[in-house]
C-alpha cells in the first residue's frame, strides 16, 4: 500500500502547485507535460514490467520501481527549468509503471480469491484517499514549504516501503524459465522498445491533439501515422520473439480479451466524472474548488466499499454476471445525469456519483480478480498489466474523444448565442469556466446563457460515457465466458484455504 501510494499521490499532488512551479521555472506553454509525461511513461511501461515480473519475479521489479521512482523524485526536486522537470517527471513515471502493475499482481499472488476483494479494496482506498488528499497536500506544501517538497515528501514514504519489502516480502515461486533449460530466459528488448515507441506516439497524439495543435494538423497526422507504423512493427517483432512482451494469448483467450476491452471502456467513461464534473460543479452550480472536489470525491468513498463486498455477489451469481450488474447500473446512473434540473443543487450530482462509485466497484474488481485467477504465476504479471494498460489507454482516448465532443457542443452553443450577447463571449470551455468564475464583466443574461451552455456540454459528455458503459456491457456479453476459468494453481490454493472457486 505504501508503494502504491507513491504512484497514486504523484498523479494528483502536483495539480495545485502549478502556479508556483510556473512562477519560478517558467514554461507555461508546456506545463501540461508535467501530467502527460508522467501518464505516458506509466502507461507504456505497464506491459513491459508485467512481463519482467513474470520472468524475474515480483520482488526485484518492485524494488527497482521504487528506487527508480525515488531517483526521479529527487531529480524533480532539483529541477532547474521546466524542461528538466518534465524529463524527471517522465523518469518518475518509469518507476510508477512498475509500482502500479506489480503491486496488483502481488496481491493476487499472496491472497486466495476469497480474500482478494478485501485486499484489492484496500489498494483502491489508496487511490481514493490520494485523489482527495493529493491536491490539498500539494497546495499546502507549495504554499508553506515550497513546491520542491511535493517531490521530497516521496523519499521517506518510499524508503519505508523499500525497507518493509526487502525485510518482509519473499516469493515462494521460482521465476519462469524456458522448458528444459536452467538458464535465465532472454528479455524481448526489441519488443519492449517497439511497444514503448508505439504507445508513446499514440498517447502523445491523443493527449496533445486538439490542445497543442489541431487534430487535422501535420503534428497529429505524423504522430498517428508513426504510431500505426510502430504498431505493425510491434506485431511483427512479437510474433517472432521467443518470449514476447505481449504474448498472443493475451488476446486469444476470451476471458482476458473481454476484460481488456471492458476495462478500456471503463477508462473511457471515467473521463466524464474526473475531468468534466469539477467544471460542471464550478461553472453551473457555482461551487468553489473545494466543494466541487467533494462532489467528485463521494464516488471514491463508495467504490472501495462496494468492491470489498463484491465477493458476496459474484460468489452467488458468478463474476461475469456481477460485472454485468455493475456496468448496467453504471450506464443508468450516467444516463440520469442529463436529467438533473438546471441549475439544481450540489447534492444531486453527488448522489449520482455515490451510486456510480458503488456500481463500478461491482464491475471492475471482480473482473481483475477473475483474470488473475484464470492464469498461473508465470502469466499473472502479464495478464494484470494488460488490463491496466487497456484501462489507461482508454482513459487517454476518452480525454481526446470527449474533449472533442465538449468543444463541438460548446462551439455550437456559442455560435447560436443571441446577437446582443454574442460580442465578447469566450470561445472555449476553459475560457468559459474562467469567465463564469469572474462573472463581473458579464451581463446576467450572458452569464445564464454560458451556464446553460456548459450544462448542455457536460450532459453530452455523460451521454457519451453511458455509451462507453454499454460497449463494456456488450464486450462482456459477447466475449466473456459465462463462468470464468480458474487456473489449477489458484484452484489448489483456494481449496486448501477453504474458499470457493467459480470455474
Amino acid at each position: 500500500m505504501l508503494a502504491m501510494a507513491l504512484a497514486a499521490l504523484d498523479s494528483t499532488i502536483i495539480a495545485t502547485a502549478i502556479p508556483q512551479i510556473v512562477g519560478e521555472l517558467g514554461g507555461f506553454a508546456v506545463f501540461s507535460w508535467l501530467f502527460s509525461g508522467y501518464l505516458l511513461a506509466v502507461t507504456v511501461t505497464l506491459p513491459v514490467y508485467g512481463k519482467l515480473s513474470d520472468t524475474f519475479g515480483r520482488r526485484p521489479i518492485l524494488i527497482a520501481g521504487i528506487v527508480l521512482f525515488l531517483v526521479g523524485s529527487l531529480a524533480c526536486a532539483g529541477a532547474w527549468d521546466m524542461a528538466s522537470l518534465i524529463a524527471f517527471r517522465v523518469l518518475q513515471g518509469l518507476g510508477g509503471g512498475a509500482l502500479q502493475g506489480t503491486v496488483q499482481t502481488i496481491a493476487a499472488d499472496l491472497y486466495p480469491m476469497k480474500e482478494r476483494p478485501r485486499i484489492q479494496a484496500r489498494l483502491s482506498s489508496v487511490w481514493a484517499v490520494s485523489s482527495v488528499a493529493g491536491p490539498a497536500l500539494g497546495g499546502l506544501l507549495a504554499a508553506y514549504a515550497g513546491w520542491r517538497w511535493i517531490f521530497l515528501v516521496n523519499v521517506p514514504v518510499g524508503l519505508l516501503a523499500l525497507w518493509l519489502i526487502i525485510r518482509h516480502f519473499t516469493e515462494d515461486r521460482e521465476p519462469a524459465r524456458p522448458a528444459g533449460t536452467a538458464r535465465r530466459p532472454r528479455v524481448d528488448w526489441p519488443g519492449a522498445l517497439a511497444i514503448f515507441a508505439c504507445g508513446g506516439l499514440l498517447l502523445t497524439a491523443l493527449v496533445q491533439g486538439g490542445v497543442a495543435w489541431p487534430w487535422g494538423s501535420a503534428p497529429s497526422l505524423l504522430l498517428f501515422g508513426g504510431a500505426a507504423v510502430c504498431a505493425v512493427a510491434t506485431v511483427s517483432i512479437e510474433r517472432r520473439a521467443a518470449e514476447p512482451i505481449i504474448p498472443g494469448w493475451v488476446w486469444r483467450r476470451r476471458t482476458i480479451s473481454a476484460v481488456n476491452l471492458s476495462l478500456g471502456a471503463l477508462g473511457l467513461l471515467m473521463v466524464a466524472p474526473t475531468v468534466f464534473l469539477p467544471t460542471y460543479a464550478q461553472a453551473v452550480l457555482g461551487l468553489g474548488p473545494t466543494a466541487a472536489g467533494f462532489v467528485l470525491s463521494v464516488m471514491t468513498l463508495s467504490w472501495p466499499v462496494s468492491a470489498a463486498l463484491s465477493s458476496r455477489l459474484y460468489n452467488r451469481i458468478g463474476i461475469r454476471n456481477c460485472a454485468l450488474v455493475g456496468i448496467g447500473a453504471a450506464a443508468l446512473f450516467l444516463l440520469a445525469f442529463p436529467l438533473l434540473p438546471y441549475p439544481g443543487a450540489a447534492w444531486q450530482p453527488a448522489m449520482i456519483m455515490l451510486a456510480l462509485g458503488a456500481a463500478l466497484g461491482l464491475f471492475q474488481l471482480p473482473l481483475i480478480i477473475g483474470v488473475q485467477s484464470s492464469v498461473g504465476y508465470a502469466e499473472r504479471g502479464t495478464a494484470t498489466a494488460s488490463i491496466l494498460f487497456c484501462r489507461q489507454v482508454g482513459q487517454s482516448l476518452g480525454a481526446a474523444l470527449f474533449g472533442a465532443v465538449a468543444n463541438a457542443t460548446l462551439a455550437d452553443r456559442l455560435a447560436h448565442a443571441p446577437t446582443e450577447i454574442r460580442p465578447g463571449l469566450p470561445d472555449d470551455l476553459d475560457a468559459v469556466s474562467h469567465a463564469l468564475q469572474h462573472a463581473g464583466a458579464l451581463t446576467a443574461r450572458a452569464t445564464d446563457y454560458l451556464r446553460r451552455a456548459v450544462d448542455t456540454t457536460v450532459d453530452h459528455v455523460y451521454l457519451g460515457a453511458a455509451a462507453a458503459a454499454v460497449l463494456a456491457l456488450l464486450a462482456l456479453l459477447l466475449l466473456a465466458p459465462r463462468l470464468f476459468p480458474v487456473h489449477a494453481d489458484a484452484r489448489t490454493r483456494q481449496e486448501r484455504d477453504g474458499g470457493d472457486t467459480e470455474g
